[in-house]
């Protein structure tokens, strides 16, 4: 039996570098078996899923609406009242 968490670790190494399948490392086994696992993942809504949860759990933490944080690949430095998320004071 295959083990999962090295399946995730090998699907996020792929979201993070953004590499084909073929250049997984060697470690993260048959890029076939990670590439398979992704699939069934993707289509039982796994990722959508955590994704979500993340948007959720942040927000829930800073306190801000949802519907203004945003998730991606790209690198934004600017300060929380710079973006317009800081909220008024209770």
């Amino acid at each position: 039996m295959s083990d999962p968490r090295k399946h995730f670790s090998a699907v996020m190494w792929r979201f993070r570098i953004g590499n084909p399948w073929r250049d997984l490392p060697s470690e993260s086994g048959p890029r076939q078996s990670a590439y398979d696992r992704f699939r069934i993942w993707t289509r039982q809504g796994i990722f959508q899923h955590l994704l979500e949860a993340m948007i959720t759990e942040v927000a829930a933490r800073v306190r801000i609406d949802p519907e203004l944080a945003s998730v991606d690949s790209a690198t934004v430095r600017a300060h929380h009242h710079a973006a317009g998320t800081a909220l008024a004071p209770e």
